[in-house]
């Protein structure tokens, strides 16, 4: 049992070192559409029931396909309008069952990153060996299917085990979504002398969690969408912020809700003098290339630097700054 899992280190908001995002721009910010496949009746898995009841659940099942079938054009239609590229969270079974799909993706020079290969098939309990096929899966068949080599990760319905991060890092990814801790990119403690940064990707803004768990009405949606970015923007002027909006077409995407959110994004997009309007591999790419060694310095000076890695406590006697 761990009291803390010790993934990143604590690091005060305020008075850090200033980011400026390319151009000046005071918000980063991406949109990731979950392009995602749900089974009917996916292997079991003692830890989590894939559906609420007895199989064949045909209800939830094909309220998802609705979102294949129809949500994602409409959705496109919306990004589209605003210029907004997608960095789409792919269930990468996707691409044998809907490649119409990520044909459209990539004629949008959309990004890909894995969120596993099923989102009914749960991280809990896997091998070693099974999770590194399940990375090593998703790096060749988006690299097959797109010719992207792929640099993010969200873990299959947000499952993990406690070698997670280690392994990305080791496969060379820049970024996890898998952490909700910060308004900005961090990065995180891995085994090694590997780089991994959390990537800002909120839940409270996800369309899942606002219209499935908040209940919110697709006015106060976007409503909630616009005063989200209005704060990130003020702080912004200081030091640079990021925006997700986590988006799944089988929600989003219904005829009465498509209206307001077309309207929030129109109002985010609408500052362009002030917004970097982008994917998350290229905000991962400069953060690591510009902003990365100057966050690790300023935890270091304040003395919040922890030693250790993720779930792994430091060696007896080693010093607080040492991470290796």
């Amino acid at each position: 049992m761990h009291g803390d899992p010790n993934l990143y280190d604590f690091w005060p908001y305020r008075d850090r070192p200033k980011i400026t995002w390319p151009g000046g721009k005071k918000v980063a910010f991406w949109v990731a559409p979950n392009i995602e496949f749900y089974e009917l009746d996916p292997p079991g898995n003692p830890s989590r029931k894939p559906w609420g009841r007895p199989h064949p659940d045909v209800v939830p099942y094909s309220a998802r396909d609705w979102g294949n079938r129809v949500g994602h054009w409409r959705m496109m239609d919306v990004m589209d309008e605003c210029g907004v590229r997608g960095s789409v969270s792919l269930s990468v079974a996707m691409l044998d069952h809907h490649p119409e799909i990520i044909r459209a993706c990539v004629d949008r020079d959309w990004e890909f990153f894995s969120h596993g290969i099923y989102n009914t098939r749960y991280s809990y309990g896997m091998t070693e060996a099974q999770e590194r096929a399940v990375i090593e899966d998703s790096i060749r068949s988006v690299q097959d299917a797109t010719g992207q080599r792929i640099r993010g990760y969200l873990a299959p319905a947000l499952t993990h085990t406690e070698r997670t991060l280690d392994l990305l890092a080791e496969y060379d990814f820049w970024y996890s979504c898998d952490l909700f801790q910060d308004d900005q990119p961090q990065p995180l403690k891995v085994k090694g002398d590997k780089r991994l940064i959390s990537m800002p990707y909120s839940l409270e803004v996800n369309d899942v969690i606002t219209y499935g768990v908040y209940h919110q009405s697709p006015r106060a949606y976007a409503d909630t969408l616009m005063r989200h970015f209005d704060q990130l923007l003020e702080e912004g002027a200081e030091t640079g912020t990021v925006m997700c909006i986590p988006l799944h077409a089988y929600l989003v995407a219904h005829p009465h809700r498509i209206g307001p959110f077309r309207e929030a994004l129109r109002y985010i997009t609408g500052h362009r003098d002030d917004v970097w309007v982008t994917t998350a591999k290229d905000i991962a790419q400069f953060y690591l290339s510009s902003h990365y060694d100057q966050t690790l310095a300023d935890i270091e000076a304040r003395g919040c630097a922890r030693p250790g890695t993720g779930f792994n406590p430091a060696p007896s006697g080693q010093a607080q700054g040492d991470r290796s």
